[in-house]
């Protein structure tokens, strides 16, 4: 269900980016905004997890520096039939871990300093198996993808918006055109999020799988939940969405954006999984 929710989003993303493309630039001027727009999103799709990593200051560590981080991302890769990816360590307080790189032989897992103290050895083992199911799952490409997608349809409108729309249509209605420069960019943003949050739930359950007991990723979440709230980490809200949990301090209206599924849901359907769903 969620693989199909995913495919009619990307697919509404597409439709906009074209129609809205076609009603404030020209089919010329769509072709070359979307050209642009992918370029630019193509060249941080190869090297979005070199400049994230740096961002954070991550630090590869080895089998002989690594210690349980390490060991459990090593045993979670042979029981799941995948390559080892790279293991960084994060130098943060606030507990939380991420994955990158553009495919299973070229990722990477990172977790904080702070994820390690805090978890037990089953509970981060719930978490890399989350993260390394989001590798498997090519949801960094569709995160890209989707990105591009949407940083196309902002450009246009945006571009639309400062310099006015096509100008070979005079019967176009100019307040739906000024309407759909405002309207797309956050609809674009919405369903974006919402794409993020379908994968959350996807990585959720075959981590689950993954690690063997769903419980493990159900109490490691609520833990980092927490945790999270108390320390806050230093985190761009462009990166936000790739963390376990919102890095974010957040409440209230903030959640209806937020790229990461409410937690209470996130753990309940790991707790139905654990226990069948409560009748």
């Amino acid at each position: 269900m969620n693989t199909l929710k995913t495919a009619v989003l990307m697919v509404t993303l597409t439709v906009m980016l074209v129609v809205l493309g076609g009603a404030v630039a020209g089919r010329q001027g769509m072709i070359v905004t979307f050209v642009i727009a992918m370029g630019m999103n193509l060249v941080s799709y190869w090297f979005s997890d070199k400049i994230v990593l740096r961002m954070y200051n991550a630090k590869e560590v080895t089998e002989a520096d690594g210690g349980v981080l390490y060991s459990v991302t090593r045993e979670l890769a042979m029981k799941g039939n995948m390559p080892m990816p790279k293991v960084y360590v994060i130098p943060s307080d606030a507990p939380n871990a991420f994955a990158t790189g553009r495919n299973p032989k070229h990722a990477a897992v990172a977790a904080t300093t702070g994820i390690v103290r805090l978890l037990n050895r089953e509970e981060l083992s719930g978490v890399m198996a989350h993260e390394l199911s989001h590798v498997g799952n090519r949801d960094i490409l569709i995160g890209t993808v989707a990105a591009a997608i949407a940083g196309a349809i902002s450009m246009i409108a945006q571009f639309a918006f400062f310099f006015g729309g096509r100008r070979d249509d005079d019967r176009g209605n100019p307040l739906v055109a000024l309407a759909m420069m405002i309207v797309a960019p956050i609809a674009a943003g919405l369903i974006q999020m919402a794409i993020s949050r379908s994968r959350e739930y996807q990585a959720d359950a075959s981590g689950a799988r993954l690690c063997g007991n769903p419980l493990w990723l159900a109490s490691a979440l609520k833990k980092l939940h927490m945790g999270a709230q108390r320390v806050p980490m230093d985190a761009s809200p462009a990166t936000a969405h790739m963390f376990i949990v919102n890095p974010l301090r957040g409440g209230g209206m903030a959640n209806w954006f937020s790229t990461h599924p409410p937690m209470e849901e996130r753990v309940a359907r790991l707790e139905a999984m654990a226990y069948g769903p409560i009748s």
